[in-house]
């Protein structure tokens, strides 16, 4: 991981390392993204408000974007529906900005026994 942590930060891309190994529900989920991601002031922490802050990023520029998401079992296990909305904004971010030719790259950190509740990404 640290070698493409490194690669990132030469390509000139924000990376955000995003601990959640305290995180159990939705309302420590925000504001540890809102810490994390330095989201503006503005942040509703609901989730159009983190879709909208992940959308328009201008608040934050750079030439790509590299959120990892760290310790993921403790909020999958306590609140696995949030834990899949999250997942699908941060995944539709990713395809807003492929759309617009800006990697948005986001790593989900988790046991291995885990990897089979990702959804999938058509």
């Amino acid at each position: 991981m640290p070698d493409l942590l490194a690669a990132a930060d030469k390509a000139g891309f924000a990376i955000f390392c995003v601990d959640l190994s305290a995180v159990r529900d939705k309302s420590a989920l925000f504001e540890r993204l809102a810490a994390t991601l330095e989201l503006p002031a503005w942040f509703g922490h609901n989730w159009d408000a983190l879709a909208d802050c992940l959308g328009d990023l201008s608040w934050r520029p750079a030439d790509g974007y590299l959120i990892l998401l760290e310790h993921c079992d403790g909020i999958r296990a306590s609140h696995s529906a949030d834990f899949a909305t999250a997942l699908q904004v941060f995944a539709a971010a990713s395809d807003a900005w492929r759309d617009e030719r800006v990697p948005f790259w986001v790593l989900v950190d988790m046991q291995t026994d885990g990897i089979a509740y990702l959804p999938g990404l058509d």
